[in-house]
């Protein structure tokens, strides 16, 4: 069933949540990137738990005028509602108390979180309570959703995704340089307001998926995952929704093919088995290119040193040294040079040489700043610096 909930093969509602995942994963992780570079994650906590009293008021409220308490573009409004209402608090704590953003989050997140499970208490007391299915906002369920409530989704990801292309270029300014983007003209409050209220949509159409209590994850561990690959905030950006696309379809499959699985954190755990894999394997920032990386400056500061130990004559004490020199040919295992190994050590210790006259010259500071203890100079200096330079040290020196 996972093949076939994978490629669309399930049946028409099964395609339909799959597909509205998938868009929602794209929406999140273009969404998140913002708010990942902004700095500002622990909003998205905020407003995700402040979510939870509109979707119980929502369903009291439905239900005492005789709708359909259950209805989802009504329970979305409500939570919609609510998380605006905690994102009003949140900014009110901050502009207008001693409280750092953090401990406002805190505060509004926990307060919130707490009248709703008080209300979803009380719903459970009424008639209609037992079969209300308000727990699939927690954690996000696909079971049973109509064809009409992913179509929902998929639109509601969609308007999002549009957005966030449309308002780009300000969101990134303002993420990267606040200070710069004001001096530029752009409305700070402007820009942040736009921002929370993308995060704020994907955090209300990502709650019947993903549910309330692992949102943030969706908007988070994408772009975090993202930044592994790339320096660039555009290929962050797209990286970021491409890996929360993927995290989403993956999941919603599973969920599909799962029905008693939850699906949020089955999307979560794809996610992070997403970022896991980029944090070990991604070529420029990964765990393994990282040791990879420095294994290899290592062994060059062996082998530089072992070099010079044998130019000056001086014995290697440091096993690994002698076993680098050893695997390259330049010692035998007693530490002797051979021929090549003396030929390298002389243009080792003539280099060296060579950058202690550059570094003590004023005229070639800037270029002696680049010293590193492996860079040759010849990378660095122009021939006729160099041979002015020689010129001082004298003809060349042989090893014995």
């Amino acid at each position: 069933m996972f093949i076939e909930a994978l490629t669309f093969q399930l049946g028409y509602n099964a395609t339909l949540v799959t597909l509205g995942a998938l868009l929602l994963g794209l929406a999140a992780g273009v969404t998140g990137t913002f708010l990942f570079l902004r700095k500002r994650a622990l909003v998205s906590d905020a407003i995700s738990h402040a979510t939870l009293p509109g979707v119980a008021l929502a369903f009291i409220t439905m239900t005492l005028i005789g709708m359909d308490g259950r209805n989802l573009p009504g329970l979305l409004i409500g939570s919609a509602l609510s998380a605006f209402l905690g994102l009003l608090c949140v900014q009110f704590l901050t502009r207008n108390t001693r409280l750092s953003e953090d401990a406002a989050i805190g505060a509004v997140l926990s307060v919130f979180f707490s009248i709703g499970i008080v209300l979803l208490t009380v719903i459970q007391t009424m008639s209609t309570g037992r079969q209300a299915g308000l727990e699939s906002f927690l954690l996000g369920s696909t079971a049973g959703m109509l064809r009409a409530d992913a179509i929902l989704i998929a639109v509601g990801a969609a308007v999002v995704v549009t957005l966030v292309m449309i308002f780009r270029r300000p969101m990134t300014l303002v993420a990267f340089d606040p200070g710069f983007a004001e001096t530029s003209g752009v409305n700070l409050n402007r820009v942040d307001l736009i921002m929370m209220a993308l995060v704020l949509g994907v955090t209300v159409v990502g709650l019947k998926v993903v549910g309330l209590i692992l949102i943030v994850a969706l908007l988070i561990i994408p772009p975090v995952t993202a930044r592994f690959w790339t320096d660039r905030a555009d290929w962050v950006v797209l990286g970021a929704g491409a890996f929360g696309g993927l995290a989403a379809w993956i999941g919603a499959a599973i969920s599909a093919s799962a029905p008693n699985v939850p699906t949020g954190p089955i999307i979560v755990l794809v996610a992070f088995a997403l970022f896991a894999a980029s944090m070990l394997l991604a070529p420029s920032r990964g765990l393994l290119s990282t040791y990879l990386r420095h294994r290899r400056f290592q062994t060059a500061i062996h082998v530089r040193q072992g070099l010079l130990s044998l130019a000056q004559g001086q014995p290697i004490y440091e096993p690994f040294t002698l076993r680098l020199l050893q695997r390259e040919g330049l010692a035998r295992a007693d530490g002797v040079a051979t021929e090549d190994g003396k030929a390298r050590a002389a243009r080792a210790h003539r280099d060296e040489k060579r950058w202690e006259i550059a570094r003590a010259t004023p005229a070639l500071e800037l270029a002696a700043a680049r010293y590193d203890g492996l860079t040759q100079i010849e990378d660095v200096l122009t021939p006729d610096q160099i041979t002015v330079i020689d010129a001082r040290i004298g003809g060349p020196e042989v090893v014995t």
